[in-house]
């Protein structure tokens, strides 16, 4: 038995990314917060590299 598929129209809500809101936006270009992100991020590596070289 075949069974009918609906068929999805072009533009649904669902096609489209959320939107990012205004805290978002602002995380996304505070300097000071991607510094904090980068030495966060370059610890945990550093972290990962010595553990796996011992």
């Amino acid at each position: 038995m075949i069974e009918k598929q609906e068929n999805r129209k072009a533009y649904e809500q669902a096609y489209f990314p959320p939107i990012p809101n205004k805290f978002t936006k602002f995380m996304r270009s505070c300097i000071l917060w991607q510094i904090v992100r980068f030495f966060k991020f370059n610890l945990m590596i550093t972290r990962l590299l010595i553990k796996s070289h011992r």
